[in-house]
C-alpha cells in the first residue's frame, strides 16, 4: 500500500508539474528572445544616428562599430553599405513601406529592420542582424531552474507521501497483526487504535467478533468437557457389565466385538476432546507405515465379512506425517466406514509423497460420487445417500492438523488426506506450501 501511494503521489505531482512547467517553459523562451530582439532594435536605432543617406556618392558611408552585422538600403532597396542581402529582403521591404520598425528570429538569427529618414521622408533603411545564442543561453538556464524546482517539487510530494503512506499503513499493519493472532486461536488479542477513523471502526469490529468468539469457544469446550464427563461415566458402567458377563464363564462370541466397540467409543470421546480443547501440536509426528499397518488389521475383518479384501500400498519411504496419531487414526476410521457402508469390491489405501506433503487415498469401486460430491462434506442430521456428519467430521479434523480432506476422484470413488511431512526445512523442496488439491476439489482420470 505505501509503494502504491507514493507511486500515485509522485505520479500526480509529476503530471501537474509537467502540466505548468511546460507552457511556462515556452514562455521564458518567448520571452527571452522577444528581449533579445527588442534590444537588437534599440541598437539598431542608436546605430541609425550616425548613418547619413544624404549625400550619396560624395562621402563613403560609414558605419559605427557594433557586434551586430549591419547592412544600409536606399529607398530602392539596394544595399549601399555594410554586409547583407544585395537586394533587401522582406523585412527590409516592409520598414520602406510602413516607416516603422521591424524584427524576427529566424534560423538561429535575430533580426532588425529600421527606417532612415531625412525630414520626414523614407531615405532608406540599416537591417541589424545577430545571433540568438544569448537569448538561448539565458532560456537554457531558465529551463535548469525550472527543471530543479520541478525535482524538489515532485521529491517533496513523495516524502509527503512516504509519510501519509507509513501514518495510513501502520494501523492497517496492526490489524492484520491482530488478526493473525486471532486466527492462531489467541481470543483475547486485541486490535490497538491507530488514530484514522476507518482502521479504527474496523478494529473495534475485530476486538468485538474477538470477544464473540471468545465466549462461544469457551462455551462450546465447557459443553465438551461436560458432555465427555457424562459420556464416560456410562462407558465405564458399560465396560464393568461387559467384563462381569466376561466373567461369569462361556461368553457369548458377540462380547469381544461389543468390548472392541466400547474401545474405540472411549478413544473417539478422549480424540473429539482433545481436538476441541487443545491447538494442533507442531512436535506431533505420526509413523503412517505402523499407524496403517494397525488399521488395515483392524479393518481387514469387517471388510472380509462382505467378501471385500483391503489392500495397503506404500510408494513413499519412512512416510511421517507431522499430525496426531488419534486424529489420524479418527479420519481413516470415517474414510474406511464410508468406504464399507456406500462403496463395492476392494479398498485401497494408498500413500504416496508430493514434495513435502504426504498424501493418503482411499478408494474403492463403488458408484462414486454425484455433482462432484462437494455435498458430503456438508454437516447435517441424514442424507438421502446415508452421508451424515462423518465426512464433515473428518474433513474439520484434517483442518485442525493443518491438512486437507478432498474427493480426488468421482468414479471410483477416492478420497484423499493430505497430511504435511516431517522433514527438515532443509529437506522440504523449495517453493511449494499447499497440497496440489485443495479441499472439494476433483479431478478425472
Amino acid at each position: 500500500m505505501r509503494r502504491r501511494l507514493m507511486i500515485a503521489i509522485a505520479g500526480v505531482a509529476a503530471a501537474a508539474v509537467m502540466l505548468f512547467a511546460l507552457p511556462l517553459a515556452l514562455v521564458l523562451q518567448r520571452s527571452y528572445r522577444n528581449e533579445e530582439l527588442l534590444r537588437l532594435q534599440r541598437d539598431t536605432i542608436a546605430a541609425t544616428r550616425a548613418i547619413d543617406l544624404g549625400a550619396p556618392g560624395r562621402d563613403p558611408i560609414e558605419l559605427p562599430p557594433t557586434r551586430d552585422q549591419l547592412a544600409v538600403y536606399n529607398a530602392a532597396g539596394q544595399r549601399v553599405a555594410g554586409s547583407g542581402p544585395a537586394r533587401a529582403d522582406e523585412l527590409v521591404r516592409a520598414v520602406l513601406r510602413t516607416a516603422s520598425p521591424a524584427d524576427r528570429a529566424q534560423d538561429g538569427r535575430l533580426l532588425a529592420a529600421v527606417p532612415l529618414l531625412v525630414r520626414e521622408r523614407v531615405t532608406g533603411a540599416v537591417r541589424a542582424q545577430r545571433s540568438d545564442a544569448g537569448a538561448m543561453r539565458d532560456t537554457h538556464r531558465a529551463w535548469l531552474a525550472l527543471a530543479g524546482l520541478a525535482a524538489i517539487v515532485v521529491a517533496l510530494a513523495v516524502l509527503a507521501a512516504s509519510l501519509l503512506g507509513r501514518r495510513l499503513a501502520r494501523p492497517l499493519e496492526r490489524l492484520a497483526a491482530a488478526a493473525r493472532r486471532l486466527g492462531d486461536g489467541d481470543f483475547a488479542a486485541r486490535a490497538p487504535r491507530g488514530g484514522v477513523l476507518e482502521a479504527d471502526q474496523i478494529a473495534a469490529a475485530l476486538d468485538d467478533t474477538a470477544r464473540r468468539l471468545g465466549s462461544l469457544i469457551a462455551r462450546e469446550r465447557t459443553f465438551s468437557a461436560d458432555a465427555s464427563h457424562q459420556l464416560r461415566t456410562p462407558l465405564a458402567a458399560l465396560r464393568i457389565e461387559l467384563e462381569a458377563i466376561e466373567l461369569r464363564g462361556e461368553p457369548p462370541p458377540e462380547l469381544a466385538g461389543a468390548l472392541a466397540q466400547v474401545d474405540r467409543l472411549q478413544a473417539t470421546i478422549d480424540t473429539l476432546l482433545a481436538v476441541a480443547r487443545d491447538a494442533p501440536r507442531p512436535t506431533a509426528h505420526t509413523d503412517l507405515a505402523a499407524l496403517l499397518s494397525d488399521i488395515e488389521t483392524r479393518w481387514r475383518g469387517p471388510l472380509a465379512a462382505d467378501a471385500r479384501p483391503i489392500h495397503l500400498l506404500t510408494r513413499t519411504g519412512h512416510p511421517v506425517a507431522r499430525a496426531t496419531p488419534a486424529v489420524v487414526t479418527e479420519i481413516l476410521d470415517v474414510l474406511l466406514d464410508n468406504a464399507h457402508r456406500h462403496g463395492h469390491g476392494p479398498v485401497t489405501i494408498t500413500v504416496r509423497a508430493i514434495n513435502h506433503w504426504l498424501a493418503i487415498d482411499v478408494s474403492d469401486q463403488g458408484p462414486g460420487f454425484t455433482d462432484g460430491g462437494d455435498h458430503v462434506f456438508t454437516r447435517r442430521t441424514a442424507s438421502r445417500d446415508g452421508h451424515g456428519i462423518g465426512l464433515a467430521l473428518a474433513q474439520a479434523l484434517a483442518h485442525a492438523e493443518n491438512g486437507r480432506l478432498a474427493i480426488t476422484q468421482r468414479s471410483p470413488p477416492t478420497m484423499t488426506l493430505w497430511l504435511r511431512r516431517a522433514v527438515s526445512d532443509d529437506e522440504a523442496p523449495p517453493g511449494e506450501d499447499k497440497p496440489l488439491t485443495g479441499p472439494g476439489s476433483t479431478t478425472t482420470p
